[in-house]
């Protein structure tokens, strides 16, 4: 009877482990299920207000310019409509426009996994921007000619920092963690002891004290009938 009593705690015993095992497994894997069904993830999120946000900082600091140097409209008709390479800061809003078109098309909206089109945003900004410093006069328009270019420029580096730096790998992390921790839970059924036979489950044997004590009693009883 104590035998079928601990059998059955037994087989009472395990499945519980089992799914006690499995819980943590099955609630890792849905919410990495969940973060797969997002649109894009955290911290690309994050790099796309930052490229939106580079947009608006040179876009603010330009208007800023047209202000200062004389009013919107009188600047801009100077700086637009009669464009000089030499005097104009409209190329290098231009060129954040740009930056933010590609990396917002290429990272958002097609969500690539590879450094390449930033990689041409960074150098085409980079490229320019030192051949407008060099053959230009901006260094004698005052502080907006030192200001836009430097902080375009780092702005551009910035996003390619984060991006290879934070973006991809973070990602790249994310996806095998939600493999290995899938592959886990396909396989956790598999490992999961199975409830034990009664057959596995016996009585010790008598000891000898025991039985020794059992002849004595017998020999005690049988003394008075001789």
């Amino acid at each position: 009877m104590a035998s079928q009593c601990s059998s059955l705690d037994s087989r009472d015993t395990f499945p519980v482990v089992g799914s006690i095992n499995a819980t943590p497994v099955a609630a890792q894997v849905e919410s990495y299920e969940g973060a797969e069904k997002k649109c894009i993830s955290d911290v690309r999120r994050t790099f796309c207000l930052f490229v939106t946000f580079d947009l608006l900082f040179i876009t603010l600091l330009w208007i800023i310019e047209l202000n200062v140097n004389g009013g919107i409209q009188d600047q801009l008709k100077k700086e637009v409509l009669e464009y000089d390479y030499h005097k104009s800061f409209f190329d290098i809003f231009i060129l954040a426009a740009f930056r933010f078109t590609v990396l917002i098309l290429a990272y958002a909206v097609c969500r690539l996994r590879h450094w390449w089109a930033i990689a041409i945003t960074t150098a085409i900004t980079s490229g320019f921007l030192i051949a407008k410093v060099i053959i230009s006069k901006l260094l004698s328009q005052g502080a907006f000619g030192y200001l836009l270019p430097i902080i375009s420029f780092i702005l551009a580096w910035i996003e390619t920092w984060f991006l290879d730096f934070k973006v991809l790998p973070q990602e790249a992390n994310d996806e095998n963690r939600y493999i290995t921790i899938h592959s886990a839970a396909d396989t956790a059924p598999l490992i999961h002891p199975g409830p034990l036979s009664d057959g596995q489950f016996y009585s010790p044997p008598e000891s000898v004290a025991d039985s020794d004590e059992e002849l004595d009693d017998k020999h005690d009883i049988e003394k008075p009938l001789v």
